[in-house]
């Protein structure tokens, strides 16, 4: 049907001040008096809801009636004016209910808790957070694509249904066609009577398909969902994620890096520019000075230092952690915190883990005992990029697979790239809730995420 959308009317409102126009939407809320009514309705394509004026001895009393409910969808006709009050509105000429709402619709109250808004995920896009949590996300998306475009990547898709365990941890979720009291004597049977013929999961990444793609391709980028079966249900983890994976050939550690720190300063210096009335929401409501942070962070350079020094860092801090700070053991959450708001108090790479907590296809420094790999911390997130120059030695990476008893012929055509033309290649993984979470200041990532996946909870 013919119509114009609110956040056009409000961006070129010169064009149609003193004319007809159409609008659809739903109502968000309405005020009534003796002679006069006001709606608000929404489209969904502005965070700024249009008013709509009826004058009472103008439109017949039924249509007047049908109109003023929360949650209903409305079509409205009538003449587009400035307003004093509100900038622009829309003074009624006529109006059709499209969609009717019964008084049980959830969404009465202007305000509701974002615990209470999680159980009815079907509905809370037509709040005003979630309109504007969504609105960052795509062009969050868009801004991403545009980088890799702009850098000559090419963009690849990689399996979602794999035989592997890119990270090694066995934290896959199982594919199968088989019945769930399928009678097996071995576990080899059960699988050669699959769909696949034998064992198949949910990726957890496309890093390995991409590091093959990148040995003729030379720079491609991943960006699709990725699952891990992870009992861990904090505000960072979800099962079911979106995740970006560029991979570069002739690249190492630090070409890396600074490839990740232009791409993380060039994204969120899109999404300032594209999203301007988002993120002054985001500051105002959600997290105070966040458009001063973001600006922040297009404006300084990254603090690097290595896992050795921050551990050091950190012995030093005079702080009473919860988890002791040891070398060897990995970061947690509130060493990420002390380094990034306190002691360097912007995003840091730490650089050179311990190679035994780090995974398999990580290059071996010559010191034997550290990896060239780099996490990217940022102030309340913590790790918001993994990152690593990959070993591109064959003997090395079987060897290290060896070493954490991986089946090798699962990774045949892995092992493949690095005796046929091996390259020194590096990439990163960066999540994409938690990048959004970031730019807006959204505190938990099943409000990142349009149905979100957690423990427990589908």
């Amino acid at each position: 049907m013919k119509h114009t959308d609110v956040k056009e009317l409000f961006s070129d409102a010169a064009k149609y001040v003193g004319h007809s126009v159409t609008v659809c939407g739903w109502v968000r809320t309405w005020r009534d008096s003796k002679s006069i009514a006001f709606i608000e309705i929404n489209d969904g394509t502005s965070l700024k809801n249009l008013q709509i004026v009826i004058e009472k001895d103008k439109i017949p009393e039924s249509e007047i009636k049908s109109a003023l409910v929360v949650g209903c969808a409305l079509q409205a006709e009538g003449l587009f004016v400035a307003s004093e009050r509100n900038g622009f509105e829309m003074s009624l000429r006529s109006v059709k209910v499209l969609g009717g709402c019964p008084q049980d619709y959830p969404l009465q109250k202007k305000h509701h808790t974002l615990e209470f808004l999680r159980t009815i995920p079907h509905l809370r896009p037509r709040t005003k957070y979630f309109e504007a949590v969504f609105a960052v996300r795509s062009a969050l998306a868009f801004a991403i694509h545009k980088y890799f475009t702009a850098h000559g990547y090419k963009y690849v898709n990689t399996p979602i249904i794999t035989g592997s365990d890119c990270e090694g941890a066995g934290e896959m979720f199982r594919v199968t066609t088989q019945p769930w009291n399928a009678a097996c004597k071995t576990e080899q049977e059960y699988f050669d009577g699959d769909f696949f013929g034998a064992k198949a999961g949910l990726t957890v990444s496309g890093q390995l398909e991409g590091e093959v793609a990148a040995m003729g391709l030379g720079k491609i980028y991943t960006f699709g969902p990725t699952f891990r079966a992870e009992h861990s249900n904090t505000t960072r983890h979800a099962a079911e994620f979106w995740q970006i994976e560029p991979e570069v050939c002739f690249c190492d550690l630090h070409d890396i890096i600074e490839i990740g720190e232009d791409f993380i300063k060039s994204i969120i210096k899109d999404v300032l520019s594209s999203c301007p009335e988002e993120l002054a929401y985001f500051d105002e409501r959600i997290e105070k000075g966040l458009i001063e942070k973001l600006n922040a962070v297009i404006s300084s350079d990254f603090a690097k230092v290595t896992y050795t020094e921050a551990v050091e860092i950190l012995k030093k801090s005079g702080k009473d952690f919860k988890f002791p700070v040891e070398w060897g053991a990995d970061l947690q959450t509130e060493h990420e915190k002390y380094l990034t708001e306190e002691y360097f108090k912007k995003p840091v790479f730490v650089t050179d883990y311990p190679a035994d907590i780090k995974s398999f296809y990580m290059k071996l420094n010559p010191d034997g005992k550290t990896v060239a790999a780099t996490d990217l911390l940022v102030p309340g997130i913590g790790e918001i990029i993994g990152c690593s120059e990959r070993e591109a030695d064959y003997e090395k990476l079987k060897a290290a697979m060896v070493k954490r008893n991986m089946p090798l012929e699962n990774y045949t055509e892995y092992l493949d790239t690095r005796k046929y033309g091996s390259v020194p290649h590096s990439g990163f993984g960066l999540g994409f809730e938690r990048m959004l979470m970031y730019v807006t200041g959204v505190q938990n990532i099943r409000d990142a995420l349009l149905y979100p996946r957690t423990v427990g909870s589908l």
